[in-house]
């Protein structure tokens, strides 16, 4: 501290002890001498001390000082030094958080935790600042490298949008940002990951420029050099770096899979086995596999993510994730997400589809990796979320798997020869059946999931019968109504009827089925109308509705007693219409049914608020308009063929229009592609110019120096001439042109080849050397 007091004292002289100066002036006066100081050195120890001011008195540095602190920036950067000094104070002055020491003055007290923001905004008022600070980023100097780095971080945290904006109007702004990547000093290039993750969130353009800078392939280099998955918080960095740059941006993803950087992805999943995971290798790891989620989501075009996870199987990363879901000993949240991650990597993807089914267990006997995922599933000792991860598994093996479908099914019918073998038909019925309400309700949905646009497999589900000590075994539609009535628990319901709407729509044999059983609509038209005390039972009343309205919509006038203008007499007599469209309108206007319907990934935080689920969302509000139509139609005015027929064209024109979808997203991918390519042609054109255009200056300067060289023989051999050691050489006379004409010159001597010269022993070989070095200059 003395130290610091006499340096002080140095710089500004030494007080009288009864006038001690406030912070305030003595900032001032340091200031002062950085505005008007001569001497370079003076100007460096008021900086200096300018620095070692600001955690105190920052209020007084950033309003008074600022100015001064930029104009060193511009006139002084010869001087690393006063840089460092200049670079260092800005930021201390922009941070983001109070310092202990600070001293607030009573003005500004309110807004202490907004001073680092507000003096950003001042700084990027004048957008040369932010230019400033780019330029110092190109010194290797470290002393002005990480101060100016540091500052931008700064900037970027308090004012990212404004910054965002500048970085990327600024002349090869991004690109130096990007050439820290490439620095050997570990602190710069690390903290230049944390810079770009901040640069690039939310800017679409940025993220852009980025990708085709080659910013994968260096982040790559990073994360291979620090150990991959096993690596420290760099690696994460590096990782969630990658993720910002992918994530909702088709562009830097075709950018990522055409570059082949999906192949380097595998290396941060083959990991050794060990008895604990490190917290870093989790967090590393949980950031792969949102980097192949992103890849390979849903919500991508489809084409993109279809050949995303086929180069993910061609590179042995599908693999890769399947050993880690039967490895031992992988922690609960990277078993969870891995299981997620495949789901999506199988996801509509046949290929995938069918290597995930052909993964065994490296138990002895093995077993298939589905059959485990299962028995899983269906464990109450497991956690909540992995169970449900492994219903989205289920959901995306079965998506557009007619097959899979198939076999389900046929394993649930009746064989000839009893087979006593465990299979993932037998265990999703023995679920549907449990005693316990979640297992009930995940059998009933992965159930339903393989009816989905599978009318042959909703025909044969009729034949399926259940083992029984009765003579006639009921059947599995039988069994679901005398569950739906003895169970109480609504979630059971739940379950029991969003599967019979799955059964039932678009099969007009299950409707029939179902209307043959005696007590299923009067049943259902008691729990319509039941009055709801709570929200869960508005969800079992509005899907009672919901199947009764699929049997009015589908009915096969076949069943005496409830054909179709019977049942609608029924409805209107017992239950009225505007109370139905009411029980309809609570299932879609209910919490459930609006998280359910946002993404096809279970998002219910507990078992208690599992209640709806994607697909049957997508289904209620696909016929939920033919119900009304259907409720509203006049007797004798009802053709059912009609509307089967119709729902089919539906059908038909959504296919339709998502392979026109599909067809859109690869020609824009394709004009973005084109237009990238011109861009990088236009880029190659300027680049050949600017090189034709220098050679164009070097031509231009050589055939200067060549006249000048011409220009200076000339000058020698009439220097010669005048010392009479020159004479008629026919190899000279052939190759040079006379330099002189018969003209008087230098004070009215004759021309020099009409000089008469005594003859001089040596001067022929003198001047042919000369003329040997002549030649030489000329053609230099």
């Amino acid at each position: 501290m003395d130290y610091f007091k006499s340096g002080l004292k140095t710089v500004l002289g030494t007080p009288v002890v009864e006038d001690q100066p406030s912070g305030a002036d003595i900032v001032e006066r340091l200031v002062e001498r950085v505005q008007n100081s001569t001497l370079l050195t003076d100007r460096r120890d008021a900086c200096r001390a300018l620095k070692a001011l600001t955690r105190k008195y920052r209020v007084e540095v950033g309003a008074k000082g600022m100015d001064a602190l930029c104009l060193v920036l511009q006139q002084d950067r010869a001087d690393a030094e006063i840089a460092s000094y200049a670079l260092g104070t800005l930021g201390l002055i922009m941070h983001d958080k109070l310092y202990e020491e600070e001293e607030i003055p009573a003005v500004t007290a309110k807004d202490s935790d907004k001073l680092g923001e507000r003096f950003t905004e001042i700084f990027i008022k004048k957008k040369e600042n932010v230019g400033l600070v780019l330029d110092y980023l190109e010194e290797f100097d470290f002393h002005v490298r990480w101060p100016a780095l540091q500052l931008l971080l700064q900037l970027l945290t308090n004012k990212a949008k404004d910054v965002q904006e500048m970085i990327l109007v600024s002349p090869m702004g991004v690109s130096k940002l990007i050439d820290m990547l490439s620095d050997s000093r570990e602190v710069i290039r690390n903290n230049s990951v944390l810079l770009l993750t901040l640069l690039t969130k939310s800017n679409a353009n940025i993220q852009k420029i980025l990708a085709f800078e080659n910013a994968f392939d260096r982040l790559f280099y990073v994360i291979q050099e620090e150990g991959n998955a096993d690596g420290g918080i760099v690696v994460q960095d590096c990782l969630n770096l990658m993720l910002t740059l992918l994530r909702n941006n088709i562009s830097t993803q075709n950018f990522f899979k055409e570059g082949n950087f999906i192949s380097r992805i595998l290396p941060l999943l083959q990991l050794p086995l060990i008895d604990e995971w490190p917290i870093q290798r989790i967090n590393n790891v949980h950031s792969v596999l949102q980097i192949i989620r992103t890849l390979v989501s849903p919500t991508n075009p489809a084409q993109a993510t279809s050949s995303c996870q086929q180069a993910m199987y061609t590179s042995g990363i599908l693999k890769a994730l399947c050993d880690l879901l039967v490895a031992i000993g992988v922690p609960r949240n990277p078993l969870t997400e891995a299981i997620y991650t495949v789901a999506e990597l199988i996801r509509g993807h046949n290929d995938n589809q069918s290597f995930l089914e052909s993964v065994k267990s490296n138990e002895n006997p093995p077993k298939d990796i589905l059959l485990l995922l299962l028995y899983t599933m269906l464990s109450d000792k497991q956690p909540f979320d992995m169970r449900c991860a492994v219903l989205y598994v289920f959901q995306c093996y079965l998506y557009r798997n007619d097959f899979g479908k198939m076999k389900i099914i046929q394993k649930l019918l009746p064989l000839e020869k009893e087979v006593t073998e465990t299979c993932i038909s037998n265990l999703l019925c023995r679920g549907l059946f449990s005693k316990e309400p979640l297992n009930s309700w995940f059998s009933a949905v992965a159930l339903s999931y393989a009816l989905i646009d599978n009318p042959e497999g909703k025909e044969k589900l009729l034949n399926v019968k259940l083992s029984s000590n009765d003579n006639e075994p009921p059947t599995l539609l039988q069994q679901i109504v005398i569950s739906i009535q003895t169970n109480d628990r609504a979630q059971f319901k739940i379950g029991y009827l969003m599967f019979l709407s799955t059964w039932f729509a678009h099969c007009s044999l299950a409707v029939e089925s179902f209307l043959k059983i005696n007590s299923g609509i009067p049943y259902f038209i008691t729990q319509t109308n039941r009055l709801e005390n709570e929200e869960i039972e508005e969800i079992v009343s509005g899907l009672s509705t919901f199947v009764m309205g699929i049997c009015l919509a589908f009915n096969p006038d076949t069943v005496e007693n409830f054909k179709k203008d019977s049942l609608r007499h029924l409805i209107n007599k017992r239950i009225g219409v505007e109370t139905f469209v009411d029980k309809l309108n609570d299932v879609s206007r209910n919490e459930s049914y609006t998280r359910a319907s946002k993404h096809p990934q279970p998002t219910a935080q507990d078992s208690n608020s599992l209640l709806l689920d994607y697909e049957f969302c997508k289904l209620f509000k696909m016929l939920e308009g033919m119900i009304m139509r259907a409720l509203n139609t006049l007797p004798g005015q009802d053709d059912s063929e009609k509307l089967v027929t119709n729902q089919k064209q539906i059908e038909e024109l959504n296919i339709t229009v998502d392979c026109l979808k599909n067809e859109l997203s690869e020609k824009t991918n394709r004009i973005e592609e084109l237009c990238r390519l011109a861009n990088d042609f236009r880029d190659d054109t300027d680049r050949i110019k600017t090189e034709l255009f220098r050679l164009q200056e070097n031509h231009m300067s050589l055939i200067q120096a060549y006249q000048m060289k011409e220009n200076e023989l000339e000058s020698y051999r009439r220097l010669l001439e005048m010392h009479g050691i020159w004479n008629d050489n026919s190899a000279v006379n052939q190759q040079q042109e006379p330099m002189v004409s018969a003209t008087v010159i230098a004070g009215g001597l004759p021309p020099l080849q009409q000089q008469q010269q005594p003859y001089v022993e040596g001067t022929t070989t003198h001047q042919q050397t000369l003329e040997e070095s002549f030649r030489n200059d000329l053609n230099v």
